[in-house]
């Protein structure tokens, strides 16, 4: 970053469309099929050009960058509609209109073949966009969010309510607002600038959207391979996932992997182990009879040393390999310029892993496989006492995988583990998962955003691995391997928990807000040309 900031204009300087920061909210909870035709109708209406995507001969860049201000209000609206209709796969909510709204999005943007593909689970979309361009550009969207106890948050999960943030700006609070439908709108806002301004993006568009990332993606691959789609996405340079990748002071980390991942639940019950109640019965009679909770605690305990992060399960080492020489460079280069106090505040926390140094936890950080509870349930856990002794517990587990390992072959390891420690009766369910991903840096989708984030005043930190996990794989294993990562400005926060947020109009000059983000889409599209 450039000391006196980046060399656009993140601010938009337009008015929003609504900041009502204590007003009622403006969306029911759901909205019904005859809602959804009528918004997505408006919202296409707002964005009407004539012809749609005939774009004209003769426009510049700065033509489509100066539609970016113009639209702000629209975008904000899309956002806030699309946050209103919420698709959570755990639950079975808001299918299939999830998928039949994202369809119209891409179709308002200017896609000109937009389809929904069926799966095993819930549908995908995959759509086409032809320019004409020489080259062509992969885009994953994921068009379903994480669930949300409305009482946890401050406003309304579903109203998109614009609030301000203290040192932020202007932030639309909702679920899903940044992962991932603030940096996907941002994206579809860059195709509308395209289209207002009569102008043909300088690249092809080819996108795959799957409703199920929140569970582990676990029927992607069906959208991905099936002919149509791994034909039109072999023509790709790369593929990349829209994202708010900049902190609050605007650094910008780009990831040339990220983590796999296993997502499972086990399950103890008397009935399965064949010792303990069938049934809930009074704790009085622990005395006597053997607990499930107990028997699932004593099996989760097996599965990390007594440092309590470290994983025990036999071989779950075995096929990690170690981080190339390049990438220890990489490495070692972005630690220098890391802030580990900005890092801890962000956080929350005073203290890493056995009280490592900054260093040693970011090496950790990247290289390390883990497993982790997510949760655990059983028995009662209402207000007060009820004094049972419950016939079944149960364990969220999720396991981050780096390379060579696979998700397969982990899980394997952990069913292995169990009855060897003898938990075999325990269920082990896997609801999703997939394996890690590496993206060469110095492929062209790489060198675009290096580009990209240069020109708007920004030295972006090249990160060997995201911690965090996406189905990236799909795209950079066999059959099709692509390169694949997250590219975009802008900023968020709060994904999975509670008053999830993205930036509209930003405070700081550094970080981008909405028309600074549309503008890094519109940016990068010229820099993969």
């Amino acid at each position: 970053m450039t000391e006196s900031g980046p060399l656009w204009n993140f601010e938009s300087g337009g008015e929003m469309e609504s900041q009502r920061e204590d007003g009622p909210a403006n969306h029911p909870s759901e909205i019904n099929r005859r809602d959804f035709v009528h918004r997505a109708a408006v919202t296409a209406a707002a964005f009407a050009v004539t012809p749609p995507l005939s774009f004209l001969s003769g426009s510049s860049k700065d033509d489509v960058l100066a539609q970016i201000p113009l639209q702000h209000d629209q975008t904000v609206k899309i956002l806030r509609d699309w946050i209103a209709l919420p698709s959570i796969a755990a639950e079975d909510r808001g299918y299939p209109r999830g998928a039949e709204y994202m369809a119209t999005l891409a179709r308002n943007a200017g896609f000109q073949h937009v389809e929904l593909v069926p799966t095993a689970g819930k549908p995908g979309v995959f759509g086409t966009l032809d320019a004409g361009a020489k080259t062509t550009l992969g885009i994953y969207f994921m068009y379903d969010v994480k669930q949300y106890d409305p009482a946890e948050w401050s406003s309304p999960p579903l109203e998109g309510r614009i609030v301000d943030k203290p040192g932020v700006g202007k932030v639309m609070v909702g679920r899903g607002a940044t992962n991932q439908k603030g940096p996907e709108t941002a994206f579809l806002a860059a195709l509308h600038a395209f289209k207002a301004a009569r102008e043909k993006p300088p690249v092809n568009l080819v996108l795959v959207c799957e409703g199920e990332e929140e569970i582990g993606s676990p029927n992607f691959s069906q959208i991905v391979l099936k002919p149509e789609v791994a034909a039109a996405l072999r023509k790709t340079i790369g593929v990349i996932i829209p994202f708010g990748s900049q902190d609050l002071d605007g650094a910008v980390q780009i990831n040339l992997g990220a983590k796999g991942v296993v997502e499972l639940e086990l399950v103890s019950t008397g009935e399965k182990w064949g010792r303990g109640p069938k049934a809930d019965i009074h704790s009085s009679l622990a005395a006597q009879v053997d607990s499930p909770a107990w028997h699932l605690v004593q099996a989760l305990n097996t599965l990390v040393q007594p440092d309590g992060h470290t994983p025990a399960v036999e071989g779950f080492f075995d096929k990690v390999r170690p981080m190339s020489p390049a990438l220890k460079s990489i490495l070692e280069d972005a630690i220098a310029k890391r802030n580990e106090a900005t890092t801890k505040k962000a956080l929350g926390v005073s203290h890493w892993i056995n009280d490592e140094n900054w260093h040693d936890a970011l090496v950790r950080l990247v290289s390390q496989p883990t497993i982790n509870i997510e949760g655990l349930v059983g028995g009662y856990t209402g207000p007060g006492g009820k004094t049972i002794l419950p016939h079944r517990a149960v364990a969220k587990i999720d396991m981050r995988l780096v390379p060579d390992m696979t998700a397969k072959g982990t899980l394997e390891l952990l069913k292995a583990h169990l009855a060897k420690h003898g938990f075999g009766d325990i269920e082990v369910n896997m609801s999703g998962g997939y394996d890690p991903t590496e993206t060469d840096p110095d492929s062209k989708l790489i060198r675009a955003q290096i580009a990209t984030y240069k020109k708007a005043g920004i030295e972006p930190l090249l990160w060997p691995r995201l911690a965090g996990s996406w189905p990236g794989v799909t795209f950079t294993g066999a059959p099709l391997k692509l390169p694949a990562g997250q590219f975009g400005l802008g900023h968020g926060a709060g994904a999975h928990a509670p008053n999830e947020y993205w930036l509209i109009d930003s405070a700081n000059p550094k970080v981008a807000g909405m028309d600074g983000s549309v503008r890094s889409f519109v940016e990068f599209f010229y820099a993969c040309a």
